[in-house]
């Protein structure tokens, strides 16, 4: 039950906003979503205190027919390796309702609606064990998001919103008939069931490809990956934190459920393929974020190159490195959210994301500098931060795979260091030269209050991550030993 109130809870207040929320009275409409995204959230907090360390299989299941002729059923479960993700899709929706409090003027109750319903789908698609359903919560996401992007997003709104669409949902398409591929080969849509499947390599390889396209297009893993800095350029501050902090881990999510598990013998011949492609996430585009002058562009490439990190974590086969990757969405889902809400509030303010535009903004905005500094350093992987125990994880998986590619990884760091903090150096110290930025006022209560609670989950995640590797290691265990028994 507590699942599917974690669905449909935020899902219902969207609806409800949509139904008597209006430009009238949208003081309203904010307490409404404001009220929804708390309750939402505080009902997935029994997912941790309930959760069972010693099961590494599904808990809190939850399983109705829904389709009987074709057993199609409304199979709802969380592991080690989903339950994370449902509290920080909850817990980012929260932020993104509080963020938008008072910077949404046009279209109030539709924007709040949007994100509300948005968050529902997204915690449907980690929840799912159904694999129809999962794709009925895969595709529908690309809904609400669209909306956000082409309503109020920037002047290349539109462009950006079907370049979003499309790319997602031809990616999605092959998925959609490898589901299909499976049910008759199994005589189920569940996914559970999916995974004791056998399969010749053939088909695996097969499979593997239709699943890759639609999760490396959603990660996104280059060369697939030109989407994403158009759109995050594009998309509200609400969108581009939700983007990145949640739709990105559904593709990555999705190699976890399908991939791995479904076409063990194919991920483990195509593991290197995927490994490679992830290096060149993780330097080349590491190399392409540096140059750019756009901050939003600049954040949205070090996405692409955190997002190789985990990938590269999946494809090693190992426990450490498939619990650094995940820990390193998890990480990445703090971060990159606090980033581009850092980039909302000087955008609010200035109008502007050209790092040109700016500098010495600690003269003026001295509380707001603390957190951006803090959040830059987070995101190069400083010690003691949620960003350096994922990627440390990572890489140590990589060297005891092979030293050499362990070591390329390891450039990440440096890389990360480089562009997160020249882009630090030019917007935030030297002497103000331009006339606005002498006019900018320091964080609101508001704005405290949320770059407050990001802070305090990364400090958190760095300083003690045990809570997170003690729910995510039975899962991950158990992935990899029927990994292990397929190659037998």
């Amino acid at each position: 039950m507590i699942l599917s109130l974690s669905i449909w809870l935020p899902i219902a207040f969207g609806c409800l906003i949509l139904l008597v929320g209006s430009e009238q009275r949208s003081k309203g409409t904010r307490y409404l979503a404001l009220i929804g995204s708390a309750i939402s959230f505080l009902v997935t907090l029994p997912l941790l205190t309930g959760f069972d360390l010693a099961n590494p299989g599904m808990q809190f299941v939850e399983k109705v027919s829904w389709i009987p002729r074709y057993d199609i059923n409304y199979y709802l479960g969380v592991d080690g390796i989903s339950v994370w993700f449902i509290v920080l899709t909850a817990f980012i929706n929260l932020i993104v309702v509080i963020a938008a409090w008072e910077v949404i003027t046009e279209k109030v109750s539709q924007y709040f609606a949007a994100f509300l319903i948005l968050a529902g789908l997204m915690i449907g698609v980690f929840a799912a064990l159904d694999g129809l359903l999962f794709y009925v919560f895969f595709e529908a996401t690309l809904i609400p998001m669209y909306i956000i992007i082409g309503v109020w997003g920037g002047k290349n709104r539109i462009y950006a919103a079907f370049k979003f669409f499309l790319y997602t949902l031809m990616g999605s398409l092959l998925t959609l008939v490898a589901i299909l591929y499976l049910y008759n080969a199994s005589n189920s849509f569940e996914i559970l069931q999916w995974h004791q499947t056998k399969l010749d390599i053939v088909e695996q390889i097969l499979l593997f490809f239709a699943f890759f396209m639609a999760f490396a297009v959603k990660v996104p893993m280059w060369p697939l990956h030109t989407w994403l800095p158009d759109v995050h350029v594009e998309a509200p501050t609400g969108g581009s934190v939700v983007l990145a902090a949640i739709m990105l881990k559904l593709g990555a999510y999705g190699f976890l459920r399908f991939s791995l598990p479904i076409t063990p013998d194919a991920s483990l011949l195509l593991g290197p393929v995927v490994i490679f492609l992830s290096l060149v996430a993780v330097i080349y585009v590491g190399l392409v974020a540096i140059v750019q002058q756009d901050m939003k562009k600049l954040v949205a490439y070090s996405s692409v190159a955190h997002m190789g990190f985990v990938t590269l974590g999946f494809f090693v086969f190992s426990p450490l490195g498939i619990e650094g990757g995940i820990v390193q969405m998890i990480s990445h889902g703090f971060i990159s959210g606090a980033m581009f809400l850092a980039i909302g509030v000087l955008y609010e303010r200035m109008h502007t994301r050209q790092i040109a535009d700016y500098g010495g903004v600690v003269q003026t905005m001295p509380q707001f500098t603390a957190f951006a500094i803090f959040m830059a350093l987070a995101n190069c992987g400083l010690p003691a931060t949620s960003g350096f125990v994922g990627e440390f994880m990572v890489i140590l998986a990589a060297v005891d795979y092979d030293f050499l590619i362990g070591l390329l990884a390891a450039t990440a760091l440096m890389l990360g260091a480089a562009y997160s903090l020249w882009m630090a150096k030019r917007v935030f110290f030297g002497p103000i030269v331009h006339q606005p930025v002498k006019e900018l006022v320091d964080l609101n209560a508001r704005e405290f209050l949320l770059f407050s609670a990001l802070s305090l989950c990364v400090l958190w995640m760095g300083v003690y991550p045990k809570p997170f590797t003690d729910i995510i290691h039975p899962a991950v265990i158990q992935l990899l030993q029927h990994v292990a028994i397929s190659k037998i």
